[in-house]
Parts: C-alpha cells; structure tokens; sequence
C-alpha cells in the first residue's frame, strides 16, 4: 500500500489489512531499520519512501532488489 501511496495513513493500512494500528507502526519500525523504507514529515503527516536500492535479506534472494517484487504487485493486471 505504501509503495502505491507514499502518503497513505497507517490507520488506512491497518484498516484494510486488517491489522491493528500499533501492528503497523512496528511493522513500519522494523522496515526502517532494515533499510527499506525512510520517513520524513509533511506538516503533520508522515510520508513514507521506499529505498529504490534496498535488496532482499534471504541469502537465496539476495542478488534481487525489492523493486522487482514491488512492481509486480503494484501494477494493474494487464487486459
């Protein structure tokens, strides 16, 4: 969801995943940490960018970006 909407409420994305609120907040934590997402502030708002970079952990996966996987769930179905 975020990847769609940097600007989207972690209550807007608790809600559809049908998650708590502070779930979120430390699911959000931890993709920080690991370098994946970066926050900054917009007025009152929070804005979240996903690292461009920022390459899978798993050793099997590794030598993949997680743009890749990504896109593939962010894009429209094809017709």
């Amino acid at each position: 969801m975020i990847a769609r909407d940097s600007g989207i409420r972690l209550r807007d994305v608790a809600s559809a995943c049908g998650l708590t609120e502070r779930t979120v907040q430390g699911i959000i934590s931890d993709l920080e940490e690991g370098g994946y997402l970066v926050r900054s502030r917009e007025g009152r708002r929070n804005r979240y960018e996903i690292v461009p970079g920022a390459m899978f952990r798993h050793p099997a996966e590794s030598d993949h970006e997680i743009a890749g996987l990504l896109a593939l769930i962010t894009e429209p179905p094809a017709p």
